[in-house]
């Protein structure tokens, strides 16, 4: 259960400063870590990225920037394909619904979130007291900082640490490239390598309508990595499951995971085919197909680990190792006279009991997983116009609550980024939506039944084509004008009823029909699955520092984490291959293939290839921690330079979710003087370029 080699994804304020010091010979400071924190940024559509400048510019990846990217595009002009670049600040594009945070400080809050709940009560009455206590801290918060204040859950209910961002929600497009050289290979080459990829956008916050002032940033390193250098990622990784136990990764096998790649099989499948149609439904599809084929991509490799016996066998490993670490430590005080800690004389039993009660949640959770998926999870509705519908419905019947009643998405500290998005004019396309609605429709009939009575509520009288365009036509919710005159106020009419109340919106409609047993779900889940499993993940992670202190980092939680590692190469089927690609070889790879789609470079590329140094170094891979939600993440050198962007993992790395491995897993990154190399003699870009070195 230790830590091994460069494994985890630390927390900000527990970094294993010895570890470094002792195997790399690095002196990790303070100074250090504040630039770190105050340097790197979230992306709330999903995603990292780190400031570059004092003057709010900050670097992420192109498939990160992509959303708003397809947002600020029109039939006419496709900055996801043919890439965008503001010569001047006056012409940066403002994204309509993008909002950054910046983490500022951490606190930690275990021992409030912990005395709320008391041993006698029931799994339902603990849930909601710590459901209470976790909103008052959050809104306590911020009404004393005014920033935004989550309470994050770490070690599955071991700690709670309360998170404060200063957001950003002016956010402007300054540089894109063009699809093909961003990701060069599509999904062919997606979580393989060698890679050459320009996988990079560039954004600036505004504050006050005037760029953000940001004098924590990363400074633009012009040489890179060498081999063997220590690197460090700076970003938000989005989950892994390293702590779980044996019984829930084997639910996820045989259950969670079979049944996600059907879903995402087939919605790949319908939006592939709404995107042959034309060029404009390609272009319209564009973030949806990439999304949906990535996640297929990534849980396949997710089940593929976890139905290797070698995996499984040392997951089954670690478990006992920790039961067996807990006997010995009762054993020893036992055998200890005089007074003995209760700690001790108690960890054995509790991790037993803890391993039983989270394999009995699992029997239970079996019986109603698809329909809290299809339901609650949304999975049956795969348009945001029936998320609008649903956040119209349940923002009236949960704001009059108090803020530490609401359900959590509605807490008064979530409740402003929330409107946000909820009011956002970004496009929607009627023909795309009723494509994907109709998909996810027949989805869940198919996974229900059509005697179903929810399918029969849902679809109501109809076939799923037939229903999803009856919604698609009847919804006005495609104006935010409209979402926003639904969230009034009672009184708005003759009766005093509420716009809700009065909206013959099938959208909504369909919102109300199905609230009741959704939220029937969703209770379910939070007293019969989320919280026993968070008691016993709690009592585990006790168990866990008593017998390894802080040695293990916690699970990803998509907060900001430092990983670490080592800029190194590695070897497949006898083959070596070396830590970083060239743009000559991007070149090759081309020529090797015809140019054929999606190995086809952009024309500029082609146009000035003599002009490029082709051994200039294009993507490297380390071996520091990531996961999905650390695309865009700064890759920093031992003083805090800038060397690269991360982008993506190889398929040997696709079972970190559940195992750290360094032999072939790597993380793979945009090395900084490819980026730099680019901008000058081919976009050109001397201003972004001087931003960026002073040069």
């Amino acid at each position: 259960m230790t830590a091994v080699s460069d494994e985890g994804m630390w927390l900000l304020n527990d970094l294993p400063r010895q570890q470094l010091k002792d195997k790399h010979k690095f002196e990790l400071t303070d100074a250090w870590v504040k630039n770190a924190m105050l340097g790197s940024v979230r992306l709330n559509s999903g995603g990292s990225g780190g400031f570059v400048s004092a003057d709010g510019l900050f670097v992420t990846n192109h498939h990160v920037a992509a959303d708003s990217l397809q947002k600020l595009s029109t039939p006419g002009k496709d900055y996801i394909r043919d890439g965008f670049y503001a010569e001047t600040r006056d012409k940066e594009l403002k994204c309509p619904d993008q909002e950054i945070n910046v983490l500022q400080e951490i606190t930690d809050v275990t021992k409030d979130v912990n005395a709320a709940v008391k041993p006698e009560m029931s799994a339902a009455e603990a849930f909601a007291a710590r459901r209470a206590v976790m909103g008052k801290i959050e809104q306590e918060s911020l009404t004393k900082t005014g920033l935004r204040s989550d309470v994050v859950t770490l070690y599955n209910g071991g700690l709670y640490h309360l998170y404060k961002y200063k957001k950003y929600t002016d956010v402007r497009l300054v540089f894109a490239p063009e699809r093909q050289i961003a990701s060069f290979g599509g999904d062919v080459d997606n979580f393989e390598y060698p890679r050459m990829n320009l996988d990079v956008a560039f954004f600036r916050a505004y504050e006050s309508g005037v760029p953000a002032k940001t004098p924590n940033f990363f400074k633009w390193s012009e040489t890179g990595p060498a081999a063997g250098d220590l690197v460090f990622v700076t970003g938000h990784p989005g989950t892994t499951q390293r702590l779980e136990t044996l019984a829930r990764l084997k639910h996820r096998r045989d259950y969670t995971l079979p049944y996600t790649l059907y879903r995402l099989r087939t919605l790949e499948a319908a939006l592939k085919q709404y995107s042959e149609q034309s060029g404009e439904n390609a272009r319209q599809a564009a973030t949806d197909l990439h999304s949906v084929a990535n996640a297929r991509k990534a849980f396949s490799g997710q089940l593929q680990g976890l139905l290797d016996p070698k995996i499984m066998e040392q997951k089954q490993k670690a478990e006992r190792g920790l039961v067996e670490s807990a006997a010995a430590y009762k054993h020893r005080a036992m055998m200890i006279p005089g007074p003995v800690d209760p700690k001790w004389l108690s960890a054995f039993d509790d991790a037993l009991d803890a391993i039983a009660k989270i394999e009995a949640v699992q029997h239970r959770l079996r019986g109603f997983e698809k329909e809290y998926g299809l339901l609650e999870t949304g999975h049956a509705f795969f348009t945001p116009l029936f998320g609008i519908a649903r956040h119209c419905v349940r923002m009236n019947d949960e704001l009059p609550k108090k803020s530490a009643d609401r359900l959590r998405e509605y807490r008064d500290s979530n409740l402003e980024s929330l409107k946000y998005q909820l009011f956002s004019p970004a496009p929607m396309y009627p023909e795309l939506e009723r494509a994907k609605l109709a998909t996810s429709l027949t989805f869940m009939a198919e996974n229900l039944g059509g005697e179903h009575p929810l399918v029969k509520i849902v679809l109501a009288g109809k076939n799923p084509a037939a229903r999803a365009e009856e919604l698609i036509a009847g919804t006005k919710l495609f104006d935010p004008a409209e979402r926003k005159k639904l969230i009034g106020e009672p009184g708005a009419s003759a009766t005093g009823e509420r716009p809700i109340d009065l909206s013959k919106d099938p959208m909504i409609l369909l919102a109300k029909a199905v609230d009741a047993e959704s939220r029937k779900l969703r209770t379910r889940y939070e007293n019969e699955v989320e919280e026993p499993e968070r008691q016993g993940y709690a009592a585990l992670s006790g168990v866990r520092f008593l017998t390894f202190g802080n040695t293990v980092a916690p699970d990803a939680t998509f907060t900001l984490r430092l990983a670490f590692g080592t800029a190194q190469g590695y070897e497949v089927s006898g083959e070596k291959l070396n830590f970083h690609t060239t743009f000559g070889e991007a070149f090759e790879k081309s020529a090797k293939l015809d140019g054929k789609e999606p190995f086809d470079l952009p024309k500029r590329w082609l146009d000035s290839k003599e002009k490029l140094d082709l051994k200039t170094p294009f993507n490297f891979v380390s071996t520091a921690d990531t996961i999905g939600g650390n695309s865009g993440s700064p890759v920093l050198n031992r003083t805090g330079e800038l060397v690269g962007i991360n982008f993506d993992r190889n398929r040997h790395g696709l079972v970190r979710n559940f195992v750290y491995t360094d032999v072939q897993a790597r993380h793979i990154a945009v090395h900084s003087k490819s980026v730099l190399e680019a901008l000058r003699k081919l976009y050109p870009a001397a201003p972004l370029v001087k931003e960026l070195t002073g040069k």
